[in-house]
């Protein structure tokens, strides 16, 4: 999912490891810890459950507006 948009490229979910993995390039393109940005990162995760996403999911949206809060 770091490589590949979705069918429409707006899908806001990607996993929890891709997330976490950009987690150091978002700190630093924001000037803020790393380790906030994973908190947020699981903050604004989701479990959206069932047989097809039974992992967490990140939501970029929600956590890019979680970042706009912060610099405000």
């Amino acid at each position: 999912d770091l490589v590949a948009a979705s069918g429409g490229g707006l899908d806001p979910d990607i996993s929890l490891a891709g997330a976490l993995y950009q987690a150091e390039r978002v700190a630093t393109a924001r000037h803020i810890s790393p380790d906030l940005v994973r908190k947020l990162v699981r903050d604004t995760a989701s479990a959206p459950g069932g047989v097809f996403a039974p992992e967490p999911i990140g939501n970029v949206l929600e956590l890019n507006l979680a970042l706009d809060r912060l610099a405000q």
